[in-house]
């Protein structure tokens, strides 16, 4: 079952055209969906997660936030219209190394700030970072004191048309330079090409592929 469902994530085609030596697609499909429902690929996510932490293979002290955009041409849950057609964000922060530590997914018409903690909500090992890097979508004064009554430090470039006064450090904002690790994560992901357009009409199901990609992206560490 579970290298059927790999198969539909890495070629990204229809559930129908499964090959034959595969269980029939829809009884793959139903187990599919019935784990997304129960959370089971999200659960084998946060305990992997953990165990890398304990083996020292994930460094939480630096971790960087961003979001991509996946259209998502069929419609259906948390879709929501752009610029760019109807989409969805999927968030994702990872470690200093790269290593995701929270995906999740939301509609496209959601500025990323207000998205942060919902994405910490879906975030796998008890220590949180003690620094959160991105872009200048996350110049936020609310945001940053949001996180540092959590003992996280948001660093982010400020918008150029920035009202208030600066309140970055030059020093702290040479992290910034390697925002390149989190692009890496989405560039791995899209790989898989279930991700690149969004076909699902639920979208916890849609959900549930991305977490299986996570999943894939932690496994290469043992």
């Amino acid at each position: 079952m579970l290298e059927a469902v790999l198969w539909i994530l890495n070629t990204g085609a229809q559930w129908h055209l499964l090959p034959q030596s595969y269980p029939n697609y829809k009884t793959v499909h139903r187990r599919f969906q019935q784990w997304c429902r129960d959370e089971v690929i999200r659960a084998a996510l946060t305990d992997l997660a953990n165990s890398l932490r304990e083996a020292g293979a994930i460094d939480e002290s630096e971790c960087f936030i961003d979001a991509s955009f996946a259209s998502a041409k069929g419609g259906g849950g948390e879709v929501a219209p752009t610029k760019r057609g109807k989409g969805v964000k999927i968030m994702a922060i990872v470690d200093r190394h790269g290593l995701p530590l929270a995906v999740t997914t939301h509609a496209a018409n959601h500025h990323e700030v207000t998205l942060v903690q919902l994405t910490f909500d879906f975030y796998m090992i008890e220590a949180q970072p003690e620094n959160l890097i991105g872009d200048k979508a996350y110049d936020s004064d609310p945001l940053d004191e949001q996180l540092r009554q959590k003992g996280i430090e948001m660093i982010a470039p400020h918008k150029s048309n920035r009202v208030r006064a600066r309140t970055q450090d030059g020093r702290r904002l040479r992290r910034y330079q390697r925002r390149w690790i989190v692009e890496r994560i989405f560039a791995w992901m899209q790989w898989q090409r279930r991700l690149l357009v969004r076909w699902e009409f639920h979208s916890i199901n849609f959900l549930g592929f991305v977490h299986l990609a996570a999943l894939c992206i932690l496994l290469r560490q043992f």
